[in-house]
């Protein structure tokens, strides 16, 4: 198949990153894909909110039933049974970890990035603010990548705009991108499931409000500067 050089496909979930990664895309490709995942996760609302705005968006969008991911472990983002880590417990992951979930989301991107003939696969994954999750660390992605290639005899590129930014130089990507109040309001980070500013207890809705509130308290002293 004759792969389209013009064209990129994101792994989509309709949260902070994933989105500004899809708005980084479209000012970087022609033509631009989101692929989004339900996989038994409480806040599956987010799956909704992502279709909403791919549509917005004007990009191809699709959403994939991979349940069985969240029965291959213990987790409390598909468990309801487990009470959600509100900090990340001494020398072990959190319990929000899902073992393999970035391992199967981009293998299945890549099956479904070939069979539209797209190379590029772009993700919201950060080796800054990984929270402990080793399936986000660039070391991960690099070594993904050659074995993508290698098991499709295909030349994949996966771009990971946010590898070595953190919370509030993300929430800057999105100003300069034009779509900060949309993140801000139309997205779900939330692991509770709540819209927008979110729960305010999660480990999730945690990162983003400092890293919302570090990015607007330097946007208001340069503001300052100059005025």
């Amino acid at each position: 198949m004759t792969m389209n050089k013009e064209a990129a496909l994101v792994v989509f979930s309709g949260g902070q990153d994933s989105t500004t990664c899809l708005f980084w895309a479209k000012k970087h490709f022609k033509e631009v894909y989101a692929l989004s995942f339900i996989y038994g996760q409480k806040h599956v609302k987010e799956v909704e909110l992502a279709r909403g705005i791919a549509e917005r968006a004007g990009v191809h969008f699709h959403a994939m039933d991979v349940s069985f991911i969240g029965h291959l472990g213990k987790n409390s983002l598909t468990d309801t049974s487990i009470v959600m880590d509100e900090e990340k417990p001494e020398g072990s992951f959190p319990n929000t970890f899902v073992p393999g979930r970035n391992l199967f989301f981009l293998s299945i991107a890549a099956v479904y990035a070939r069979e539209h003939g797209i190379s590029h696969l772009v993700t919201g994954v950060s080796q800054t603010d990984f929270s402990g999750y080793p399936d986000c660390r660039d070391s991960f992605i690099k070594s993904l990548n050659v074995t993508l290639n290698l098991a499709m005899d295909e030349q994949f590129v996966i771009h990971t705009p946010l590898m070595w930014i953190d919370k509030a130089q993300t929430w800057a990507l999105a100003d300069e991108l034009g779509v900060l109040d949309l993140i801000r309001n139309e997205t779900l980070t939330c692991y509770n499931g709540v819209q927008g500013d979110g729960c305010g207890h999660c480990p999730a809705c945690k990162l983003r409000r400092e890293g919302l509130e570090k990015y607007l308290s330097s946007k208001n002293k340069l503001s300052a500067f100059y005025y």
